[in-house]
């Protein structure tokens, strides 16, 4: 967050780092997530049976949009970035499962980001975003449900700060977003017995992140990357009560050899979910053995998570190429009578076009051809 290869990173997390790329850039980048996903109950519920199986939700496809412009010509020294962000994404599904009883979830979240980055000193930068996302939420709940749409905004704030010639700092603070799925879930209190319609509140949690890196190593093509993420799940309707405030560190290499990239990135995310819970999330009461259930189907619970890749500058004239691939190792839990476990691995790609002066800070693009 303190130097971002690329531009949706800008956009989405720390808005000050847009002063970073000049001219005029866009990118599309694009990936497919392949997660594992088992969940097991012992029954004891009232409308759920003794299962173990497998989520049949195939894997997921992502993409990011971007577009910067800067200002320099106009004597401004200021960044206008434009995204269109997949923010989070994932689901459960073992409809297939009689004893399931029709246990399935769906979230999607999307946003169109707008950001301003700005360069207050030779060394200070600062920025804003604000984002209108829309989200679509299906199930999580056992009952009767369908798939409900809603809206939200969220805000960015963030900070650049040049320490020395070869480390730069960032910083930014991320609002909630809240979301009201109306009129999402009837319950099923016992067999065949539906409970009044009920709505789900749910949120993005806010965050607090620091960032640190420096490319002072190697002749300056060795580039380091340390952050630090806080998420605060307990300001979060719906999560807040399956999941505690969450640490993530993030740690990244990238080596540059004339037009060649070369990245290897590990984070540490620690597992948030809550080793005791109530009995309502979201707005909704399903007693503690059923939020538990619940509990199983947002186990995020892998620690480790690595990723490698490579990338080129200039594979067609002011045109970058950029391959990733990675994944969260197995892990799993056990959460009173229901139980999860979760493996996910993925694979991307992106294209960045560089038009005019366009180039990002380090990048050895000519400025005209």
């Amino acid at each position: 967050m303190a130097r971002p290869q690329d531009l949706t990173s800008a956009i989405n997390a720390n808005p000050a780092t847009l002063t970073q790329f000049e001219g005029t850039q866009f990118l599309f980048g694009g990936a497919w997530v392949e997660p594992t996903y088992n969940v097991s109950h012992d029954g004891t519920l009232p409308v759920v049976g003794n299962f173990s199986a497998k989520s049949g939700t195939p894997g997921t496809a992502g993409a990011n949009i971007g577009v910067t412009q800067d200002f320099n010509a106009l004597g401004l020294p200021a960044t206008l970035g434009i995204g269109f962000i997949s923010t989070a994404g994932g689901g459960t599904d073992f409809r297939d499962v009689p004893a399931s009883n029709g246990t399935s979830s769906q979230l999607v979240v999307l946003n169109i980001t707008n950001a301003l980055g700005v360069q207050l000193t030779e060394r200070l930068s600062a920025g804003a975003s604000i984002s209108l996302g829309t989200a679509f939420y299906d199930g999580l709940f056992v009952g009767q449900s369908a798939m409900v749409p809603d809206y939200a905004l969220r805000g960015n704030l963030g900070f650049g700060y040049q320490l020395t010639p070869d480390t730069t700092l960032g910083f930014y603070y991320q609002t909630k977003q809240n979301f009201t799925f109306s009129d999402a879930i009837s319950l099923e209190s016992a067999p065949g017995v539906f409970d009044p319609v009920l709505d789900v509140k749910m949120s993005l949690p806010d965050n607090l992140a620091l960032g640190v890196a420096n490319d002072s190593l190697m002749d300056g093509n060795l580039l380091l990357a340390f952050d630090v993420i806080y998420k605060q799940w307990n300001n979060a309707d719906l999560y807040q009560a399956i999941y505690d405030n969450q640490w993530v560190f993030q740690a990244g290499a990238q080596y540059s050899s004339g037009r060649k990239r070369l990245r290897l990135g590990y984070v540490f995310a620690q597992n948030p979910l809550q080793s005791s819970v109530g009995v309502s999330a979201g707005g909704v009461t399903v007693g503690t053995n059923g939020l538990q259930y619940v509990q199983a189907q947002l186990a995020v619970i892998n620690e480790h998570r690595i990723t490698a890749g490579v990338g080129i500058v200039d594979v067609l004239p002011g045109m970058d190429f950029d391959l990733v691939a990675g994944g969260m190792f197995y892990d799993s839990q056990q959460l009173g009578a229901s139980g999860a476990s979760l493996e996910s691995y993925w694979i991307g790609a992106g294209i960045t076009w560089r038009f005019g002066r366009g180039s990002c800070h380090g990048t050895s693009a000519p400025d005209a051809w």
